[in-house]
């Protein structure tokens, strides 16, 4: 039955892709309602503002509309790669573009926080966890975003942001406190109000 299902959906998402590249009006239809929520919600992991959200998703939309034609298709859920990455990448040119990151070394605006148990995320609204990740200064954000949710080493952020590989790794772990300290903070507040 599984196996039924899941070829059904390759299917279909074959045939939204033939149709993409025949520039179907209905198709793009389709595909945006369909992806435009991932896209926008991966986006704002990104970038703060809306009005550049809306505008680095226009320019993703635009280029997935041109280069359509050069998609591979390899099986379910590959349009949803591929436009992510596309998208991702749009993101980190706006970022480079448009942004003064910074990757200290030294930090002295962080408490040194004990390797502790990771806080428990239950019951916190995804919207709340996004705002928090949107909060993270330029840097922690963008190697966060990457770190976990691209599974990027950080090797490979690296050598995408032009930083060395140990700025990564402690960007990463800073972004990491930072949120375990909002984490902690929302979680103490909530059972507090209980």
């Amino acid at each position: 039955m599984f196996i039924q299902q899941k070829t059904k959906k390759d299917v279909a998402e074959q045939k939204l892709v033939e149709r993409l590249r025949k520039k179907d009006q209905s198709a793009w239809k389709e595909f945006y309602e369909f992806y435009s929520g991932h896209l926008t919600y991966v986006c704002m992991r990104y970038i703060k503002g809306q009005e550049d959200v809306r505008d680095i998703m226009q320019n993703s939309l635009i280029k997935i509309f041109n280069s359509i034609e050069m998609f591979e298709y390899r099986g379910a859920g590959s349009l949803k790669a591929w436009t992510t990455r596309l998208l991702i990448n749009e993101s980190l040119k706006f970022i480079r573009d448009n942004s003064k990151m910074m990757f200290p070394i030294n930090s002295d605006d962080l408490p040194d926080l004990e390797d502790e148990e990771e806080p428990c995320l239950d019951g916190i609204p995804e919207s709340e966890i996004l705002e928090y990740i949107q909060d993270l200064p330029d840097g922690y954000r963008t190697v966060f975003n990457l770190y976990v949710f691209e599974k990027k080493s950080h090797k490979e952020i690296a050598s995408l942001l032009s930083i060395a590989e140990n700025s990564s790794a402690s960007q990463f772990h800073r972004a990491k406190k930072m949120l375990m300290q909002k984490i902690k903070t929302y979680n103490k507040l909530n059972t507090n109000a209980l």
